[in-house]
């Protein structure tokens, strides 16, 4: 995450590897016409939440890793509602008041209540990371938080209100620095377990200080040792076990940052990504019984393209081609690439930033939430970064890159290909600003994806989508039945003739954040649907025809049949 300044002015084989690969990724794609419009309507909501890292000066590293976010609907009134995470006081700051996460409820029309206090959701404690996810079964959403400090479970009671029952669930994960958390049914077993990223070993006794030409800075993360992460499995009665030694997880010791759980090899069962911070990321293969085997060396995502770690920070998982196969897509550190690794669907994958431009503009930049979007509905998924340092003074002591910066917007061109669409994508992609996580979702319900960003220290970007695009679209929202509430981990194919789009549910992804768990497909021209097949955790099928377009489904596990099977459909 971090380089010395012997690193930097060192012109070593590798640094001349990038240079080339920087210059064939910017120049190597012709120019496209944006069809995407991103407008800033933070003013406009409502919302007043300004966060903070908790920093007192003294450069404790976990103020530069804050934070994440969730996107979710927690009193089922069919609007997506926003959950900000907060730092909490450091050694050495004080606050009148104490700070603490914040959450507004959506009540259209880009109009947000506060509800942090009725709800029960104002957690003091230092939020990194977040999932949600209906983990007791009773049809709501829950909530996870991966924190500096002791993690917190609150369950929804179904009336507007959480509680926080982390100490019956056994899951508050000892005192950790904390990263991204995601909810996945590991086993196939119908509930939802939990995986706790576990950033690094850290107490003020051991805090590093660093400085470059006399200027203070956050130290390297390899100043602090690394930690296996933990995984709780679901006992299907409100509380969990850590299995972390018997799954093959705590094995493996790194500095996890993001994470994504998807099934990339299509086997039915949920594999699990994880971003390490300086040193090879993890790739879990699941054997569908909850054992996880280490592949991402064979599978070729434990590095960069010239064989390097880089400075992993968020992971997100889509199926950018429209080949049937769920890639991956990483933000990193300063003076690296982004990285789009493409799944070839043999059970490894292939390093395209150059023959895709997936990293365009990306490498002055440090890059954190990101995700696959089809933000302008055209049948396939754009990627938006966010962007910003973390050492809040790097303008000091290098001219390369600034801690406010632009976000960036990548559009596919729908041969697999990308441009940089940032400048020319409404004013929303001219917000100046260090970002973190970010989420992503339909906040208007007007059929189109709209975004939430997290800024450290200041107020957060809300932007709303208002692409020109008439491209077509279809929701689909999954309810269980013998497996999880809310389908997670389940793979939605959506099938117009010899074109399919491919997604599959997920608690927690990008950076450190929650979002999109209502499905989103762009079709273009494509003016009706053919069939929508699920496959659900457990190797369940369901088939669904003949579906009209524009409209949110609500597909229920067990009642295939025409659109009549197509429960609680209705239109946005």
């Amino acid at each position: 995450m971090f380089f010395s300044g012997v690193q930097k002015s060192m012109l070593s084989l590798r640094g001349r590897i990038t240079v080339i690969l920087i210059l064939l990724c910017a120049f190597s794609h012709a120019h496209a016409k944006s069809t995407i419009k991103l407008t800033d309507v933070t003013k406009e909501t409502g919302i007043t939440f300004k966060h903070t890292d908790g920093s007192s000066g003294k450069h404790y590293i976990m103020e530069t890793v804050s934070a994440g976010l969730a996107l979710f609907d927690y009193d089922n009134d069919g609007d997506v509602d926003i959950y900000f995470l907060n730092g909490a006081p450091l050694k050495g700051t004080k606050f009148d008041v104490l700070p603490k996460n914040a959450f507004y409820r959506n009540e259209g029309n880009w109009k947000f209540t506060d509800v942090t206090e009725p709800t029960g959701l104002g957690d003091t404690g230092y939020g990194l990371g977040v999932a949600v996810a209906d983990y007791d079964n009773d049809g709501d959403l829950d909530v996870y938080l991966n924190n500096y400090g002791p993690n917190v479970l609150y369950r929804n009671n179904g009336d507007g209100t959480f509680t926080d029952v982390t100490k019956q669930a056994g899951v508050d994960n000892g005192f950790q620095v904390g990263a991204g958390a995601c909810f996945l049914d590991m086993d196939g077993d119908g509930d939802l377990d939990l995986y706790a990223s576990n950033y690094l070993e850290f107490s003020y006794d051991i805090h590093v200080t660093k400085t470059i030409g006399g200027v203070p800075v956050y130290a390297n993360p390899r100043y602090y040792p690394p930690l296996p992460d933990t995984l709780y499995r679901n006992n299907g009665d409100g509380t969990f076990t850590d299995v972390s030694k018997v799954s093959g997880i705590a094995e493996h010791a790194g500095w996890g940052m993001g994470m994504v759980c998807g099934d990339y090899d299509n086997d039915g069962d949920t594999d699990i990504f994880i971003a390490n911070d300086v040193a090879e990321n993890f790739l879990f293969m699941n054997d569908g019984s909850g054992k996880f085997e280490e592949v991402a060396l064979v599978t070729g995502v434990a590095y960069d393209v010239s064989g390097s770690s880089q400075g992993s920070m968020g992971v997100d998982c889509g199926d950018y081609d429209n080949d049937g196969w769920l890639d991956f897509y990483m933000t990193s550190y300063q003076q690296q690439l982004t990285a789009l690794y493409k799944n070839l669907g043999n059970g490894t994958f292939q390093e395209v930033n150059l023959i895709t431009g997936a990293g365009a503009g990306t490498h002055p930049y440090v890059t954190w939430g990101n995700s696959f979007v089809d933000f302008d509905n055209d049948g396939d998924r754009d990627i938006l970064v966010a962007c910003g340092h973390l050492q809040d003074n790097i303008e000091l002591f290098d001219d390369t890159s600034s801690y406010l910066v632009r976000n960036i917007l990548l559009m596919n061109t729908g041969d697999g290909k990308f441009v940089n669409v940032s400048e020319e994508s409404g004013d929303g992609m001219k917000v100046k600003l260090s970002s973190r996580g970010a989420g992503f979702d339909d906040l208007d319900n007007d059929g189109d994806i709209d975004v939430v960003i997290l800024n450290p220290r200041r107020e957060p970007t809300i932007l709303r989508n208002d692409s020109l695009s008439k491209g077509h679209w279809l929701q689909v929202r999954l309810q269980g039945v013998k497996t999880n509430r809310d389908g997670v981990g389940a793979h939605v194919k959506v099938v117009v003739g010899d074109f399919t789009l491919l997604d599959e549910v997920h608690s927690g992804r990008g950076y450190q954040s929650h979002y999109g768990m209502r499905l989103h497909f762009g079709l273009g021209n494509r003016a009706h649907v053919d069939r929508i097949e699920v496959r659900w955790i457990g190797g369940g099928v369901d088939v669904f025809n003949d579906i009209a377009v524009e409209q949110l489904l609500t597909l229920t596990e067990g009642s295939s049949e025409t659109a009549g099977g197509c429960e609680g459909s209705r239109r946005l």
